[in-house]
């Protein structure tokens, strides 16, 4: 019974580990949204953010900590032996020479808490703001990852479209070829005719090679930027979509770029932490008071034990510290002054920016109605010499001349529509909403 179980469970298991075998090793097809989707949860960079943003979480638990009373629990069991001169500077006639040695027991609790220390509140408030400058930190890095993604997309699908428009072309180069060929057989056409359109034949599978080379490199871009592993391949889903042209639903003013943008507002974040250091500074001229004891049973055995404690208040003050505080403070002055001026500099960038990527938005959208005109026009020249070297009223040459231009259009829409799209992008990313454009 069970050699006939093994004999069935055997060839099972290999089915089933051929089929997840399959499944590993089949075309990942992706759409933008997944692409982007997948980018933020497996890019490195993002990875890195987001630790960087627990390492600053764990950050302001360690500064609130200092403010918080400190316990500590002992227990201790010590054997001494003292010499009594020694101890007491002088000897007495009579006076033994040492004591002991005698066991000393002792267990209890310590504590200390700092009751005024403007330093350590400082401290406190500028690891919060650490956190807000980790998370606009960590949406930096999303944005980014986001923009890298979709570039690297819209190039895939303009290496795509690149293929389809070459195998098209190379389709109608073989019918020019074929129609030439047969218009020679008939007696009508020439031969230099037909070794004219297989030269033109040539020229486009040529192209075609080039095209889908160009593809499987950008793929291997993409999935470089998504982290995927390297054995897998990858597909794109959305390479229709390369054709159209969706408006543009951004608020596209200064204003909306200045409060989205997380660079601007880690930076903020960094000019409040900056101030605060310059008062941490300041306040370490005043004095600080701290309370400190602690309570144990001690004794000599463990029958003669009874309680013993020491509790304190101190106040500290300094009187002299070498130039160290005034340094200190100048320093987050200049730290102060170097962040504004980075700030006048982000502001100047991203007003560019938006600037920039909306007149590239406006100039792309014109030149993709330009480039459709130019390509029905250039389809319907290559109709018209197709029809007047099937009458011989022409030869070819006005055929393969058609034919070229029809590549010229082609590339010039291709071109528009990955210029309109990647304007499209660059102005999402310059108001700070690539991530709600593309990811949601």
């Amino acid at each position: 019974m069970l050699k006939t179980w093994m004999k069935r469970a055997v060839p099972l298991a290999l089915a089933m580990a051929w089929v997840a075998l399959a499944q590993d090793t089949a075309p990942l097809k992706l759409t933008l949204k997944d692409a982007v989707g997948l980018a933020l949860k497996q890019n490195p960079q993002v990875i890195l953010a987001n630790l960087q943003v627990s390492q600053s979480q764990q950050d302001r638990l360690l500064a609130r900590s200092e403010l918080l009373p400190q316990a500590n629990g002992s227990l201790s069991e010590a054997v001494n032996r003292l010499n009594i001169h020694a101890a007491i500077g002088i000897s007495f006639p009579g006076l033994p020479t040492h004591a002991g040695p005698f066991e000393v027991f002792q267990g209890g609790v310590s504590v200390s808490a700092p009751v005024f220390d403007l330093t350590l509140w400082r401290r406190y408030k500028s690891s919060k703001l650490g956190i807000e400058t980790s998370r606009a930190q960590e949406t930096t890095a999303r944005e980014e990852s986001v923009m890298l993604v979709v570039s690297q997309y819209l190039g895939c699908q303009r290496a795509a479209a690149d293929v389809a428009a070459a195998q098209s072309r190379a389709e109608l180069a073989q019918a020019v070829y074929d129609q030439s060929a047969d218009l020679q057989k008939n007696g009508v056409g020439t031969g230099i005719d037909t070794l004219r359109g297989n030269v033109q034949l040539q020229n486009e599978k040529q192209r075609v090679i080039m095209a889908q080379t160009q593809l499987q490199t950008s793929l291997f871009g993409l999935a470089r930027l998504l982290n995927i592993d390297p054995h897998r391949s990858l597909e794109i889903a959305d390479q229709v979509n390369f054709f159209d042209t969706p408006a543009i639903q951004l608020d596209q003013t200064l204003e909306k770029a200045y409060a989205a943008r997380p660079e601007l507002r880690a930076l903020k974040s960094e000019q409040e932490r900056a101030a605060l250091a310059a008062r941490t500074a300041a306040d370490q001229r005043l004095p600080k008071v701290e309370f400190s004891g602690f309570w144990a049973q001690q004794g000599l055995a463990p029958d003669s034990i009874i309680p013993v404690y020491q509790y304190q208040g101190s106040i500290l003050f300094p009187i002299f510290t070498g130039g160290r505080i005034s340094a200190e403070r100048a320093k987050a002055d200049v730290a102060i002054r170097q962040l504004q001026q980075q700030e006048t500099e982000l502001r100047n960038r991203i007003a560019l920016e938006v600037k920039t990527a909306a007149a590239q938005v406006e100039s792309a959208r014109n030149e993709v109605d330009v480039a459709n005109s130019g390509i029905q026009l250039a389809r319907e020249e290559v109709t018209q010499a197709r029809d007047r070297f099937q009458a011989g009223v022409a030869n070819n040459i006005e055929v393969i001349t058609a034919q070229d231009e029809l590549a010229r259009a082609n590339d010039n829409q291709i071109g528009a529509l990955y210029r309109y799209n990647q304007a499209r992008a660059s102005l999402a990313y310059a108001v700070g909403q690539m991530e709600a454009l593309y990811a949601k």
